[in-house]
């Protein structure tokens, strides 16, 4: 791999000459593999890992699985994830301790969000967003399959939360960068890298940064984040959301073994570097902010807001009857509020039905709460999304076991058969006993109802299959 000369410059300036030699030298090398296990299903810790120290459900693993031809990994039972971006589970469980409402304003592909949908308090809502259409489609995939209930995916830009005014208890920006932290991953961050785009960069982190700011509550926690080296999109950016927006920079307990590496600048506020050459990991830049100012008002000033949408809309916006029989596919359904939208039965966490409808008048709503059946003909089919979630009640269905190249068959979308034993009708298909998804079974043959999108394309079978479970 060959640097640009004045990316290693310019770190030769930030860090010094040994750190800038010894981190060249580690981007040479490969990126240690690490998963993050989703307890939400019961996964266990997988063969001969070592955990990741500063995420508990995060591991470094001995070799690098098969991951396409696992049908585990389909379920959401566990996720992929670099291990210095795990950091954010130990920033967000130092300072969230209460139910809050969440944004993850660049979410896509949906590390962090999954991350943070697993550590933040129960009764907590994650809107996770992407301002990429294509990017928002694999964000909204990823939080359903990871299964849990309190999630609202958007597909907006940053500017059309500006007027939503101060909703959220904590924010992260995991904002986009000159992508230094991600060379040895891909080599299209080393060819379009320049002095210039860092620059554009950091223009653009500030306008993110000033267009969100208002809609974080005073006292409420920024994170803020990027895979890059440099100071400009770093300390240079913490420093001015400080003194122009108006924010106090916290500190977090980090363990002396962890090797992070701090402020790098002549500013003395708290900073947490990431860098391969000392830490387990890709490139990563972190900090926590607290908004200063006066506590906001409560969330019933902008219920106002809601009802004069709800007027506008007229009648089309009532709810219309739902499949009642859906309601007995789910545990704890007294949490949840049941509608139909459009050809679809949705069941949304009660607490937060108010900021859902909120959220529906003014952004683009991919995917929210759990959506429980689709509606084809006369039938009310099963929906994916249902299969995939925490609040599935298995019992409701009957049930058919899948060996491991009938799972894959299913996850390629193909037909499948099932043992005559099984009873005709709506049937959920399971892998070790983890559910992969519903068909639709008719005695000789079982339509497979997996997501025509999300199907496993590739015809190819590797020699050796390696799973981490």
């Amino acid at each position: 791999m060959e640097l640009p000369e004045e990316f290693i410059k310019r770190t030769r300036q930030l860090m010094g000459e040994t750190a800038c030699n010894d981190l060249c030298e580690a981007l040479q090398h490969e990126t240690p593999v690490s998963i993050r296990i989703n307890t939400g299903k019961n996964a266990p810790i997988p063969q001969g890992a070592t955990q990741v120290p500063w995420a508990k459900e995060g591991f470094y693993l001995e070799e690098r699985p098969t991951f396409t031809f696992d049908p585990l990994f389909h379920t959401g039972y566990y996720y992929v994830q670099e291990a210095a971006s795990m950091f954010v589970a130990h920033a967000l469980s130092s300072y969230v301790h209460a139910p809050a409402v969440m944004l993850d304003l660049c979410a896509a592909p949906g590390g962090k969000s999954t991350l943070a949908r697993s550590i933040l308090p129960e009764g907590s809502l994650l809107v996770a967003n992407e301002v990429m259409r294509n990017r928002s489609q694999v964000l909204a995939e990823n939080l359903i399959k990871w299964g849990h209930p309190g999630v609202i995916v958007t597909n907006n830009d940053p500017a059309d939360f500006t007027s939503l005014g101060p909703l959220f208890d904590v924010i992260l920006t995991d904002v986009p960068c000159s992508g230094e932290g991600m060379f040895r991953k891909d080599e299209n961050a080393i060819k379009e890298w320049s002095t210039d785009g860092v620059e554009l960069c950091r223009k653009r982190q500030r306008r993110i940064l000033g267009d969100i700011w208002p809609c974080l509550k005073p006292g409420g926690i920024l994170l803020y984040s990027t895979c890059t080296f440099n100071r400009e999109e770093n300390e240079d950016n913490v420093a001015w959301i400080a003194d122009e927006l108006g924010a106090e920079v916290l500190p977090v307990e980090v363990g002396n073994d962890w090797n992070i590496t701090g402020n790098l600048t002549e500013t003395q506020f708290p900073v947490y570097r990431f860098l391969p050459h000392r830490t387990g990991g890709e490139g990563l830049f972190v900090a926590i902010l607290r908004k200063t100012g006066e506590p906001a008002e409560d969330f019933h000033i902008y219920r106002k807001k809601i009802r004069q949408s709800n007027t506008k809309k007229g009648k089309n916006n009532q709810p219309l009857a739902f499949p009642k029989d859906t309601v007995g596919w789910l545990h704890n359904e007294k949490k949840y509020t049941f509608r139909v939208e459009e050809t679809e039965t949705k069941a949304i966490p009660a607490a937060y039905t108010e900021i859902y409808d909120y959220l529906k008048s003014s952004l683009r709503i991919l995917h929210a709460g759990i959506t429980l059946a689709e509606q084809k003909g006369k039938d009310w089919q099963p929906a994916h999304p249902l299969a995939m979630s925490t609040e599935l009640k298995q019992e409701a269905f009957p049930h058919a076991e899948l060996t491991y190249l009938q799972a894959l068959a299913y996850l390629r979308r193909e037909a499948i058969t099932l043992d005559p034993s099984v009873p005709k009708g709506y049937v959920l298909v399971t892998y070790q006993h983890v559910a992969l998804g519903f068909v639709k079974n008719l005695g000789n043959r079982a339509n497979n109802l997996y997501p025509q999108e999300w199907r496993i394309r590739s015809g190819y079978m590797p020699e050796e299959i390696k799973t981490p479970f």
